[in-house]
């Protein structure tokens, strides 16, 4: 069975599950999942698991995460980017004439730190079993309860007029679950002139670069990243001799020094004598707990 990652680039237009059905097509594997949605406008780094490589997606989707964003201040939308429908009359021209770069600077600099940040009324939250954006779209006035995200830290990197508004380019280190949207607005209110997303690209999950990414066209076989070379890129790495890789995929209890560098309670990715990822452990008193067990690949020793 194959099995792994592929890191996609996502272009603008398709959904993730588009890109997902893409995959499932070109390597003939129902099996493929995804860590982390990208809408349809947004493009960029788009973690795919393959076949048994699902399960490592639960260790993705929490990671941190960059993205580049344009912002445009001088009008809001209900669904805070430029897919959405104008809300009200554009910002009073004054107002937009009258503001600055530091003034900009200062209202994106209020939405850094651990903030409760309330996500986009448009988003596939559920809110009494139903996704939200299913009832914006039928009339309802949907008000989400915040969320506590970290946005660790927004570089503007340029600012420009667009006609009569401003658009703002930033670069924005966040949480998983952080909605860039949401920023968008809230800048917009902060200055009193309302925001809203006009293009977003993710560049950043965790350890995984949108540098390494291929476009979904490309996926094949050949393209997808070993499942222990990619769990070393999530956790600490345990190395098992033959003897103990065998021992724990029966489920056998394991004695293991814990790697220096891993931390107490956290996952380490269990790793065989050629590489396969035998497990995702938790190290307790030099006994591995398996979190999550992975079968012999085809071909393995």
């Amino acid at each position: 069975m194959l099995q792994g990652l592929v890191l996609v680039d996502k272009p603008e237009g398709p959904t993730s599950h588009t890109v997902v059905a893409i995959a499932r097509r070109r390597l003939g594997l129902k099996k493929v999942g995804h860590a982390g949605t990208l809408d349809p406008m947004a493009t960029g780094l788009l973690v795919l698991g393959v076949g048994p490589g699902t399960k490592l997606l639960t260790y993705c989707v929490g990671m941190d995460k960059t993205y580049r964003a344009t912002i445009r201040l001088g009008q809001s939308t209900h669904t805070d980017d430029a897919e959405g429908e104008a809300l009200g009359d554009d910002a009073d021209q004054a107002l937009l004439d009258a503001l600055d770069e530091q003034q900009i600077a200062d209202a994106l600099g209020q939405c850094v730190g651990e903030i409760d940040q309330v996500p986009s009324a448009v988003s596939a939250i559920k809110v009494d079993g139903q996704r939200a954006y299913d009832r914006v779209r039928a009339g309802e006035d949907v008000r989400l309860a915040p969320r506590r995200v970290t946005i660790s830290d927004i570089e503007v990197t340029a600012i420009r007029r667009e006609g009569a508004m401003w658009d703002v380019d930033v670069a924005i280190e966040c949480s998983s679950g952080t909605y860039i949207r949401a920023i968008a607005r809230d800048v917009g209110r902060l200055l009193a002139v309302g925001g809203h997303l006009v293009a977003l690209r993710r560049t950043r999950v965790g350890p995984f670069d949108v540098a390494d990414a291929i476009a979904p066209d490309d996926i094949e076989p050949s393209t997808l990243m070993p499942l222990g070379a990619a769990a070393g890129q999530i956790a600490p790495v345990c190395a098992l001799g033959a003897a103990q890789s065998v021992e724990m995929r029966h489920g056998k209890k394991i004695f293991l020094e814990p790697p220096e560098s891993a931390l107490d309670g956290e996952p380490v990715a269990c790793v065989g004598p050629g590489g396969d990822l035998v497990a995702m452990c938790r190290i307790e008193n030099q006994v591995a707990h398996i979190l999550v067990g992975f079968g012999q690949p085809e071909g393995g020793s």
